[in-house]
């Protein structure tokens, strides 16, 4: 029998605990410090949600003007960091762009740090750089679209807000207001979701006593995983697959056959559906319109309408997210880095919060392996034998 209960993958677990956002149990609402966060998408920009997750409280205007001076002043990409993305290969993932990028810009921000304890930083540094990385990362993720597609980069502007600021530099034209609604509600969703995996790595990392890019970097490992950010790459790949609403019976009748796990629906947290779906739903259907692609539409809900009747289990936000990003322009594989962007914000709020109360995270394991077993001829000397005396020293390494 188990000498100790086995949660895997933590199901069920409470590590800490968190002032940044929860999902409320009653209403199925996400809030991210209090304010359900299909309220803050539907009348708050990315930036003053930024504030809110940073501060605790949604910024006065004179708040929100100074992060935005400040969010402007750092949004065109370092020469450096622009040529370390360059060395990574055209044909990687960008989220290899985005990690490199983000290690290079780590680099440089600890740069003179005499030893590692230096390069952890103040709280207010901790906001500073925090800030750099918002600023920073549309530069990042457009660039590496760009260059996939032979495309020069686009100059950073001063007279947009954030989200029409990131299409512009995607695309370098003036998006229309329908998408940039659209694409800031995105954002804004995606935000912060609780202690999910990238979540709990970066605070993992932050608990070693290393520094926030350093978390960050190991943040965005954890979000390029399939189960995890890379799902709503996936929905598109389905989707794609699929090609048309009439093919749809069939398809899921050969995907289910095959025990094939359909990305873009379920969720852990979630026992009556994401919250956040209706909203970015909404968004979705603006671009449709806009568009003029009612098969899109048509696709979507063929395969949502299918899957919920047969398995009962409703769509997550990457399954309107995927094809409302493909009709904005982006491509598929940036996907993705676009989350990265927008988690940006949770991460390091979850990073300095971690850094304010810290305790070294360091669970147990189960051991379930060979018993004790030795080397035929060895024999341990006076030093071995000496602390195989003392195994609680040893126990606390």
């Amino acid at each position: 029998m188990a000498e100790h209960e086995i949660r895997k993958g933590l199901v069920g677990v409470v590590a800490d605990t968190t002032g940044v956002s929860k999902v409320d149990p009653e209403t199925n609402s996400l809030l991210y410090r209090g304010y359900p966060v299909q309220e803050l998408a539907a009348t708050q920009s990315v930036e003053a949600v930024a504030h809110l997750l940073w501060h605790g409280e949604l910024p006065s205007d004179a708040e929100l003007a100074e992060l935005r001076r400040v969010e402007r002043a750092h949004r065109a990409l370092d020469d450096r960091v622009r040529a370390a993305i360059d060395l990574v290969p055209l044909d990687a993932h960008p989220m290899d762009d985005v990690r490199t990028a983000v290690s290079v810009i780590g680099a440089i921000g600890t740069a003179g740090s005499q030893n590692v304890m230096d390069a952890v930083g103040s709280p207010e540094e901790n906001l500073a750089r925090s800030l750099e990385l918002f600023a920073a990362l549309p530069a990042i993720v457009a660039y590496g679209q760009r260059r996939r597609r032979g495309l020069e980069p686009v100059a950073a502007r001063e007279d947009l807000d954030y989200a029409a600021h990131f299409l512009w530099l995607t695309f370098e034209e003036e998006p229309d207001p329908i998408v940039v609604d659209a694409f800031s509600r995105s954002m804004v969703l995606y935000a912060e979701h609780s202690f999910n995996a990238s979540t709990f790595t970066g605070r993992v990392i932050a608990s070693t006593l290393s520094d926030l890019y350093s978390a960050v970097v190991g943040a965005i490992g954890a979000l390029k995983g399939p189960l995890h950010g890379g799902a709503n790459e996936a929905v598109l790949h389905v989707l794609e697959e699929i090609g048309d609403a009439s093919r749809v019976e069939s398809w899921l009748d050969d995907a289910l056959a095959e025990k094939r796990k359909i990305m873009g629906f379920g969720h852990r947290v979630y026992k009556r559906g994401d919250s956040r779906v209706p909203t970015m739903k909404a968004a979705l259907d603006s671009l449709v319109e806009h568009y003029d692609r009612p098969d899109v539409a048509e696709l979507t809900e063929a395969l949502e309408t299918a899957f919920v009747e047969r398995k009962g289990i409703y769509p997550n936000l990457d399954y309107p997210s995927g094809p409302a990003y493909r009709l904005m322009g982006f491509d598929t594989a940036t996907f993705t880095p676009l989350f990265v962007a927008a988690r940006i914000v949770g991460w390091t709020a979850h990073i300095m919060e971690q850094q304010a109360s810290n305790a070294l995270i360091r669970p147990l394991s189960a051991y379930d392996g060979p018993a004790e077993r030795h080397i035929e001829g060895y024999v341990p000397d006076a030093a071995e034998r000496e602390a195989a005396e003392r195994p609680e020293e040893a126990a606390g390494a």
